[in-house]
């Protein structure tokens, strides 16, 4: 399958930096590329370069309606979105996000025809505990449970354990390729065609580390936080992706 390289700039850009930003970004063969940016930036975007697919950071669960300052999924369809992030772990930590919520985001996702990116991964004291398998496999049978097996096939999953984003620490490869072929195994457990289902790893991904992570089995792309917001080290990474098909 192709990879694919995500970058979330999370609440940082601005109308001139973002366009030194995608200046620097060129498609890379064999490799999907794309950007979940905030969403005033969504119109900006829409001049962007060739191969490089949208994304937004977020989605509200509901449709229309008295929800003020929320954005359906219709509206970032509207923008061209191809994508949007659900379930990220600053979400559930920093807003109360449960996997309930999660699962019906993506729901509304997959309804107005975007892909979401169904963010799982545990903490540093769920690892410590021995649970971090138990609790990504509670995160995904919440968004199974809401949307069912057959749509399941149409998400990407990104594993992103907590306690490496936005630390300068990430998982060892033997840690990423437990969970990435755990995902793996549970989806195919679960009855959802798991073999064409991108499992994205997403812990402080930098050009010195990607090579080695985009080597692991299960690995199918990154979703990429800071070092996206430099395209140099965004295509350094992209290309350690393209190294590795």
């Amino acid at each position: 399958m192709i990879r694919l390289v995500a970058g979330n700039w999370k609440m940082n850009g601005s109308l001139a930096a973002n366009r030194e930003l995608l200046d620097g970004i060129r498609s890379v063969e064999g490799v999907e590329l794309a950007v979940c940016v905030p969403y005033p930036y969504l119109a900006q975007l829409a001049q962007r370069p060739a191969g490089l697919e949208l994304g937004a950071q977020d989605v509200s669960e509901h449709a229309e309606g008295a929800f003020t300052g929320e954005v359906s999924a219709s509206m970032l369809a509207e923008f061209g979105c191809r994508y949007v992030i659900v379930g990220h772990s600053e979400r559930r930590a920093f807003f109360g996000e449960d996997d309930l919520v999660v699962g019906r985001k993506a729901l509304a996702a997959l309804g107005a025809g975007l892909v979401p990116i169904v963010c799982v991964g545990e903490t540093l004291a769920e690892r410590d505990a021995g649970a971090a398998l138990a609790v990504v496999g509670r995160q995904l049978a919440a968004v199974r449970d809401v949307v069912g097996p057959e749509a399941m096939a149409g998400v990407v999953i990104a594993y992103e354990p907590v306690w490496a984003i936005g630390t300068g620490r990430s998982a060892t490869s033997a840690q990423v390729g437990e969970v990435h072929g755990a995902i793996r195994r549970w989806l195919e457990d679960g009855g959802v065609a798991a073999a064409g289902v991108r499992i994205l790893y997403g812990g402080s991904v930098k050009p010195a580390n990607a090579a080695e992570i985009f080597a692991v089995p299960d690995v199918d792309g990154g979703l990429i936080g800071g070092a996206s917001l430099a395209a140099a080290d965004f295509m350094a990474i992209c290309r350690a992706a393209a190294a590795v098909c």
